[in-house]
């Protein structure tokens, strides 16, 4: 029996990112996601409840301003104190892990989900996922785009703006597009 587009999406092979089982899955995560950023906050708290129970893992204290945005939810893990700033969007075909204390500024992206390259199989609707882990101290500056794949190590810092198109070693600095040490 072939496997699903959602087996397929967790096991990193290409899958189609059109299909109808994901598209629940996202439309779930859209609803939560509202309800997060239009919910007061005095009354939502750090993280709506649906939102909550949609993650694979989320701390107590970890906190995410509104508006937020994810794909699907189900692939996110958030460590102690994590704080997501305003903006934020995750899009999590691929499990996203983000550490103890991590920090990140308002409108950081982070992508998991790789295209195809060739274009008659991108218009196949073609992608794989692939995960991104965000170690504890981390401290990521606003829109900066964290691609596919990338490993961010402890105590790291991303400059505002940067693209990181490839690991980051802990306790390392990197800054511009694409990101590198400094």
């Amino acid at each position: 029996m072939p496997l699903s587009a959602l087996e397929k999406m967790k096991s990193g092979d290409w899958y189609s990112c059109l299909d109808p089982a994901l598209e629940a899955l996202r439309a779930a995560a859209r609803a939560a996601a509202f309800e997060h950023s239009t919910t007061p906050p005095d009354i939502r708290g750090n993280i709506g409840e649906k939102l909550r129970a949609l993650f694979a893992a989320c701390a107590d204290d970890a906190r995410i301003e509104a508006p937020f945005h994810c794909a699907y939810g189900v692939n996110i893990t958030l460590g102690k104190a994590v704080f997501l700033n305003a903006g934020c969007v995750v899009l999590d075909s691929a499990p996203v892990t983000i550490g103890d204390y991590a920090m990140l500024g308002p409108n950081v992206q982070i992508y998991c989900a790789d295209h195809h390259k060739d274009p008659k199989l991108r218009q196949q609707n073609l992608e794989r996922a692939m995960p991104v882990t965000i170690g504890e101290n981390v401290w990521i500056g606003g829109a900066a785009t964290i691609l596919p794949g990338i490993t961010i190590g402890e105590n790291a810092i991303v400059g505002a703006g940067s693209v990181v198109t490839k690991d980051v070693p802990a306790g390392v600095t990197v800054v511009g597009n694409p990101a590198r040490p400094v």
